[in-house]
């Protein structure tokens, strides 16, 4: 894990948001961190200086499967500042005891840079950095998929998942959601700005996935942000390498 900074450095920092990934093995763990999806937001509803926060499993192939993955999941947390994240990641009861029984345990500190649409009917984050072309950027995309819609949908996507998830320029990628199917988020962290916007706007499969979004209608709801990581906490496979 990364060295941390003292901390009178957090006090004065605006409106921050935390995305982290927990991998379990064993099914006694996986048992428990699914059942979480649920028990765990009285828990996450009381935490002083948290803002939003939602309780993510992930997908199968990568995280863009439409069945479950039972060891993969992600917290995505808005706080009033930085202090507040890191007093929950130093001393929650609820989170200490879910990194205990983590194999894996990785978290992204990051300002949000732009953000529209909504997500449970809100627009948690606020703007409040500018994002830099030599420098990475963390992409959040969610959905509500309307239920007439859902064949059309994972019928199409899965080849822009693939090329999302093959995409050399990009240090890491899931699939992650707080309903199997209906409710979808990506979370995508890339080397810099100009990785990810030839992504977004010459990649062949994703520009056809979004005309077909416009043309058929697929989302109830639908929420994309950009954002600035700087700082990376814990290990992911070999993400450290990229970081």
């Amino acid at each position: 894990p990364r060295t941390k900074p003292p901390k009178s450095a957090y006090l004065n920092m605006e409106q921050i948001t935390t995305i982290t990934l927990f991998r379990l093995t064993g099914w006694a763990h996986k048992w428990w961190a699914f059942k979480q999806m649920q028990l765990a937001l009285p828990q996450l509803d009381a935490v002083e200086g948290l803002e939003f926060s939602k309780l993510m499993g992930s997908g199968a192939a990568g995280g863009f499967g439409a069945f479950p993955n039972l060891s993969t999941y992600v917290l995505l947390a808005v706080w009033t500042n930085e202090a507040a994240a890191v007093d929950f990641f130093e001393n929650n009861p609820f989170y200490r005891s879910y990194a205990k029984k983590a194999e894996e345990c990785f978290t992204v500190y990051a300002q949000n840079a732009m953000a529209h649409g909504a997500w449970s009917g809100k627009q948690p984050f606020k703007s409040a950095v500018e994002l830099q072309a030599d420098a990475p950027v963390l992409v959040l995309t969610r959905a509500r998929i309307r239920t007439k819609k859902l064949w059309a949908f994972w019928r199409r996507v899965g080849r822009v998942s693939k090329s999302l998830a093959e995409h050399p320029e990009h240090s890491f990628a899931i699939g992650v959601g707080e309903w199997p199917l209906i409710q979808q988020a990506t979370v995508s962290l890339w080397k810099d700005a100009a990785a990810f916007k030839a992504y977004a706007y010459q990649n062949p499969q994703h520009k056809a996935v979004v005309q077909l979004t416009r043309t058929l209608n697929w989302y109830q709801e639908e929420l994309f942000a950009r954002f600035v990581p700087y700082r990376f906490e814990g290990e992911w496979g070999a993400l450290h390498r990229y970081l």
